[in-house]
């Protein structure tokens, strides 16, 4: 089966690109960095290079393919909304449509349980609480990019969405390399009293997940699906356990939730003023993150999509830390 990987050049596109490879698929990819699938065309996959915001790109993209996995995406906490929308929705709709003229059979798309996300703790999420406001431009646009899917199912594509919680493994960029560089600093602190519990996914449990997508009967589709790993941990002791491997100090210092609130908040208000409002350090999100429960249900893919993950958080972080090691040196 030829099957399209959208947002190859990123870790999470890249890896399931690889994983499909090695599975016998016939990949093509698409990035925008060239050098971020070199590994990949060296395995077989065809590489076309573009900007999905451009909708005869999308559609080149999806001639001749029988499914597309769509990683491709704006992501993060801080940012205009029209860089978010035009990143997830615009894209998406794009994806959609050239999947719809192209008689491309099934769309996996990859959403996220952001969405979920209200700055409270919670405790096994199902995936219909979604709440009727969202936390921030990045949860408003994977929702409506979502809806576009959804909206797609009317016409004849087979749909499905998953929405994997704190994706780690080697080639993770968002999680742990931002926590190491603040520890090496010493600025890292726990926030609150370290013991909000949240859910990691491998990377290998989620390629399983999406393969599981990819090949999913009828009855799983037209519906999102939670991934993780299944076993909340600790948030704290997932960090200081990548402290130990990476040789580092422990993170013991504590701050109270309503301080580290307010400095962050102060912080977000200074880069709001600063030229080119730069990306703060600190954020309230970052803070609400750090400190509140937030984990998931995975009945409905467990049941629906016969996932069962496999790997465990800390032979993920063992491949996250071997990868580092080598990567680190690199980027100095």
């Amino acid at each position: 089966m030829r099957i399209l990987v959208t947002g190859a050049s990123g870790f999470i596109g890249g890896r399931f690109a690889r994983f499909a490879l090695e599975q016998g698929f016939d990949v093509r990819v698409n990035g925008r960095r060239a050098e971020g699938v070199e590994h990949l065309v060296r395995r077989g996959a065809q590489f076309v290079q573009g900007d999905l915001t451009d909708p005869e790109l999308a559609r080149r993209l999806c001639q001749g393919v029988a499914a597309v996995v769509h990683c491709a995406g704006a992501v993060g906490n801080w940012g205009r909304y029209q860089d978010f929308h035009q990143g997830n929705v615009v894209v998406t709709e794009n994806v959609v449509e050239a999947c719809l003229k192209e008689q491309v059979r099934r769309l996996v798309h990859l959403s996220s349980p952001s969405i979920y996300f209200d700055g409270r703790s919670h405790l096994g999420i199902k995936e219909d609480q979604v709440p009727k406001r969202f936390h921030d431009h990045y949860a408003t646009t994977k929702y409506l990019a979502e809806q576009k899917v959804f909206g797609a199912g009317e016409f004849g594509l087979e749909v499905i969405a998953l929405r994997p919680r704190f994706v780690t493994g080697a080639g993770d960029m968002s999680i742990f390399p931002r926590l190491l560089q603040m520890q090496g600093k010493g600025r890292l602190a726990i926030i609150g009293n370290g013991l909000n519990k949240v859910d990691f996914t491998s990377m290998q449990n989620l390629n399983e997940a999406l393969l599981s997508a990819l090949l999913a009967g009828e009855g799983a589709l037209g519906k999102a699906y939670n991934i993780s790993n299944g076993t909340p941990v600790p948030l704290w002791d997932a960090v200081n356990y990548v402290m130990r491997q990476m040789e580092l100090p422990q993170v013991t210092r504590y701050r109270s939730f309503g301080l580290a609130y307010c400095v962050a908040a102060l912080n977000e208000g200074a880069c709001l003023l600063w030229p080119g409002r730069p990306q703060p350090t600190l954020s309230r999100l970052g803070m609400q993150v750090m400190s509140k429960d937030f984990t998931l249900d995975i009945s409905r893919a467990r049941y629906t999509l016969d996932y069962e993950p496999k790997v465990s958080l800390w032979s993920a972080l063992d491949e996250f830390c071997a990868w580092w090691k080598v990567q680190a040196p690199a980027k100095k």
